[in-house]
């Protein structure tokens, strides 16, 4: 897979409903981290690795995501676009309604509300060298609450400050065959019957990312990118110089 013709689907058309505090009157894709909407954060990095084309699938105020992008100067070759997927349609539906954008060549997808230090370059080779249909990015995410170890009488033996899960969790980064836009309608949620169904198929891989991911779910998220970005080393900033002019 050669990154400067890979489609980058973003999906950035849900209302952000937790993070309400903000997007009543933005599209949870504009909230700012660092003065740029996480969307810029997002689209940065992917084309400081390569990626020029990106297909953004708009939904709840799309508009303003489309007046945003009209306004932003892309340096790199990037080419944007804002596909308006409605403002009700689930994330798998989004996809299904660019097929006639993505059916000839593999393409990835990713959320408007994630950011991670993630090496494209060896997700797209493992998605090659694994040979199914839809790859997924998973991570161990760090736990917000300190967990207690008892013993069998109920004492408390010791306590560990924000351990990481020891389980997977999906941090969206996927790459797709065309292949797989045959799991999806209209109506699909891309992280429920599409993905359970290409893993019941051995059609999904799982690629471990083992450094920095975070999603804006929460306003508290939003602080504390905030907070990381302002610290002058923010970890997602995997590019040397701005992308944008």
């Amino acid at each position: 897979m050669d990154p400067a013709r890979t489609p980058v689907v973003i999906l950035c058309g849900g209302r952000g409903t937790r993070l309400r505090e903000r997007t009543e009157s933005i599209p949870k894709a504009l909230v700012e981290i660092g003065a740029r909407p996480i969307l810029w954060h997002v689209i940065s990095i992917y084309a400081a690795q390569g990626f020029r084309r990106f297909l953004l699938a708009t939904g709840y105020k799309g508009d303003q995501i489309r007046e945003w992008l009209d306004a932003t100067e892309w340096g790199r070759g990037v080419e944007a676009r804002c596909l308006d997927t409605g403002l009700d349609t689930p994330t798998g539906g989004r996809i299904k309604l660019l097929e006639d954008e993505l059916r000839d060549e593999p393409f990835c997808t990713t959320y408007a509300d994630g950011v991670a230090d993630i090496d494209l370059a060896r997700l797209l080779a493992e998605h090659e060298d694994g040979g199914a249909l839809a790859t997924v990015t998973v991570v161990q995410p760090t736990l917000q609450f300190g967990v207690a170890a008892l013993d069998d009488e109920g004492r408390v033996a010791e306590f560990e400050e924000k351990p990481r899960l020891e389980r997977w969790i999906n941090a969206g980064f996927f790459c797709f065959e065309p292949g797989a836009l045959s799991y999806l309608e209209t109506d699909s949620v891309l992280e429920r019957e599409p993905l359970e169904r290409l893993a019941a198929d051995g059609q999904l891989r799982a690629y471990r990312h083992g450094g920095f991911w975070d999603c804006m779910d929460t306003y508290k998220d939003a602080v504390i990118l905030n907070d990381l970005w302002a610290s002058g080393e923010p970890p997602w900033r995997v590019w040397a110089e701005e992308p944008v002019a």
